[in-house]
């Protein structure tokens, strides 16, 4: 069985997705039952462990959405656990050559495609074991990579990047991009555009699906337009932040000072 995400990746329509960072499966379930059936896991920057990310997953899950686990880095046994744990589709950050690339997606897979330990019969991933084919035939083709592209080192080598086999998708973080390029911040600054606009090419060359966040005052339309496969436009924090503040005007005509939600 081919995971449903891959499939879907295949397909011209773009995947609206929501990030959860608060580690909340009740928030998650609440997102998934208004139409926001493709949850992001924030395991990088958002609350909680793998314990806790697989609880959000269960949720998720429960309520018929795809749970997306951005992994807080490429580690050998962390990618292993969270696998065991049931989770196929990931985004791993912080990925700049081609070397890190191969490195990743080989620990996503049972040899001899990758280095991935062996415990199939007795992880979540295999359904505790009843899933007999999970070793040999459905942990290869169900796992989706998505790859992130934060730094100006991993533009300067997409094209490899992206020719890695394994490889899904490329997601672009804008925020660490700029940063990377000394524009912390400024996400609209024209050196941080062309960066971004010289992976888009890439991706156009080789066929291969493309990811971000909403920022740089792009919405959903232009990058639609743009190709990209999936956008990840709201997250649980800023929700809570905003009505916040908008509730406060309503009841007290106080406008608070404006910040930050991206």
């Amino acid at each position: 069985m081919t995971s449903s995400f891959k499939q879907r990746l295949k397909t011209p329509a773009m995947i609206p997705a929501a990030w959860v960072e608060l580690g909340s499966p009740d928030i998650a379930e609440i997102l998934v039952t208004h139409g926001w059936d493709t949850i992001i896991i924030d395991g990088e920057h958002g609350r909680g462990e793998l314990e806790d990310w697989v609880n959000v997953a269960r949720a998720v899950e429960a309520c018929g959405g795809t749970a997306i686990l951005r992994l807080p880095e490429g580690n050998d046994t962390l990618i292993k656990r969270a696998l065991d744990r049931g989770f196929r589709n990931f985004i791993v950050p912080m990925v700049n050559t081609r070397a890190q690339a191969e490195q990743v997606v080989s620990a996503f897979y049972y040899p001899l495609k990758g280095h991935r330990g062996y415990a199939a019969s007795k992880v979540r991933g295999s359904h505790w074991g009843a899933r007999p084919d999970y070793g040999l035939v459905n942990s290869f083709n169900e796992i989706t990579i998505i790859i992130q592209c934060e730094h100006v080192e991993a533009v300067d080598q997409i094209d490899d990047i992206m020719a890695v086999e394994g490889v899904d998708m490329i997601f672009i973080g804008p925020n660490d991009l700029a940063a990377s390029a000394g524009h912390l911040e400024h996400l609209d600054h024209p050196e941080v555009l062309e960066l971004i606009t010289k992976v888009e090419a890439a991706a156009k060359r080789r066929v291969m699906p493309l990811a971000t966040v909403r920022s740089a005052g792009r919405d959903w339309k232009e990058l639609d337009q743009l190709g990209y496969r999936m956008v990840a436009g709201i997250f649980d924090v800023a929700m809570l932040v905003e009505s916040a503040r908008r509730n406060l005007t309503a009841a007290t005509g106080q406008i608070a000072a404006p910040v930050k939600t991206y």
